[in-house]
């Protein structure tokens, strides 16, 4: 009933709506255009070439790549009508969208403004083309294929890294901790913070991958991967990257329990989470004991003060809050030029800073309440959208309620390292995140789809 509901209301927005009008306009052309028979396998193409560019290539490549996406998108949501193509995620989208272009309205430095809110644009049109083709079964195994396989190889590299050793690029550690002369890996990314975020995804697919991929070969190919992700991430020393992977896999365990809960026994629907989570605290406490670094580097997050790096984010919070306060409506603006050029006015000496490190402070920051209201909003439609999708993939026996779910685990634990740092709004993770909020989003294009 409530879905009937939701989606009447969708279809009196969309038939009194000016913009809501635009979507099919041309339908008459697509259906007699030889090219755009294909725009499907074109967005897939395009897909997969941003993923493989990602941790290689320079933010203005990506950004050509994806006005390119942007402009398939157009074209495509103008020339066609996909039956529930919006969803309830893609309004508190255009909503957040909307809040932005009034932050940057208001915002002191409306040019450099202007630069973050075009960047924010294609990222958000790159989640509406792959909500359009995430639906098909064959086109999500090419794009998580493509950003698996590629995956491997920057976490293969982190591993080589990690063995012949690698001088740091930025004062990442301590240097009066224990942990001070620890390798931390970087592999491509140049920052081994922003390879542990970019690397959280790659985890949480490959448990799908593990799961779904049919033949022997190929599940061992996901289990190398997964044991390779994981083992680089651990080699960042990333503590919002494990915290992040720590929850990713917490909500994947909860996802897979109530996917198979119907299979199993009276005993094991009781006890195998409990059991789940022992072994893995067991494998921790270990872990905890006997590899010193780990011991050394988990510690440091409880430390407060007492750990340099933990000393600076408090510092850059207290001068973000500060800022909040002066402009809590609207926001300073989108983008990391106006944050640099507004945040000396604040910072402490000695603390100078590129962000707010929470993306819970930097969103509210840029965009005021109306647009953090607007996120959390997103927020609220993927849990929504997540819980409605496998309930119904569950009872159809679709396979692809198993991406569904290691989806929002990568999203969960994107969120949580987002808590203590913002190289979330870096190209190489953005474009990650709004690519499985399209998967999520995305809806089966026919009842063969699985």
């Amino acid at each position: 009933m409530n879905v009937k509901i939701k989606t009447n209301s969708l279809l009196r927005w969309r038939q009194t709506s000016f913009i809501g009008n635009t979507i099919g306009l041309f339908n008459s052309w697509y259906d007699s255009s030889y090219l755009l028979a294909y725009s499907a396998p074109f967005a897939v193409i395009l897909t997969c070439i941003l993923l493989i560019m990602t941790p290689f290539s320079s933010t203005s490549a990506l950004g050509v790549v994806l006005m390119a996406g942007a402009g398939l998108w157009l074209i495509l949501t103008v020339a066609e009508i996909k039956p529930n193509q919006i969803t309830a995620i893609h309004l508190w989208i255009f909503a957040y969208w909307l809040a932005s272009i009034i932050a940057t309205a208001f915002s002191p430095l409306k040019s450099a403004s202007m630069m973050g809110l075009i960047k924010f644009t294609l990222y958000l049109t790159f989640f509406a083309l792959t909500a359009r083709i995430l639906g098909n079964k064959r086109y999500l195994n090419w794009i998580t294929s493509t950003f698996l396989l590629v995956s491997l190889l920057v976490s293969s590299y982190g591993i080589r890294q990690q063995i012949i050793g690698v001088d740091a690029l930025a004062t990442w550690t301590d240097t009066n901790s224990a942990t001070a002369d620890v390798t931390r890996v970087y592999s491509y990314l140049g920052n081994p913070n922003l390879l542990g975020g970019y690397l959280l995804p790659a985890v949480a697919l490959s448990v799908g991958a593990l799961i779904t991929w049919r033949s022997i070969p190929q599940k061992i190919l996901a289990l190398v991967m997964l044991v390779t992700n994981i083992t680089c991430i651990y080699f960042t020393g990333s503590r919002g990257a494990w915290l992040g992977l720590i929850m990713a896999f917490f909500v994947i365990f909860l996802g897979l329990n109530f996917w198979w809960n119907s299979y199993l026994s009276p005993f094991w629907r009781k006890w195998l989470l409990p059991i789940l989570f022992g072994l893995f605290l067991l494998f921790f406490a270990m872990a905890f004991i006997v590899v010193e670094p780990l011991r050394e580097r988990f510690l440091s997050i409880f430390s407060w003060r007492g750990d340099s790096s933990n000393n600076f984010r408090i510092n850059v919070w207290i001068a973000v809050l500060q800022m909040l306060k002066d402009h809590p409506i609207f926001g300073i603006g989108i983008g990391n030029q106006v944050f640099n050029q507004i945040y000396p006015l604040y910072m402490k000496t000695n603390f100078t800073a590129l962000s707010a490190y929470s993306i819970f402070l930097e969103i509210p920051l840029e965009s005021g309440i109306i647009g953090f209201t607007c996120f959390l909003g997103v927020l609220g439609s993927i849990y929504h959208r997540y819980i409605q999708q496998i309930q119904l993939l569950k009872q159809a026996d679709k396979i692809r309620g198993i991406w569904i779910i290691v989806g929002l685990g990568a999203l969960v634990g994107l969120a949580t390292q987002g808590l203590f740092d913002t190289v979330w709004f870096r190209p190489q993770i953005n474009t990650i995140w709004w690519l499985l909020v399209g998967l999520i989003a995305s809806t089966p294009w026919s009842k063969t789809d699985n």
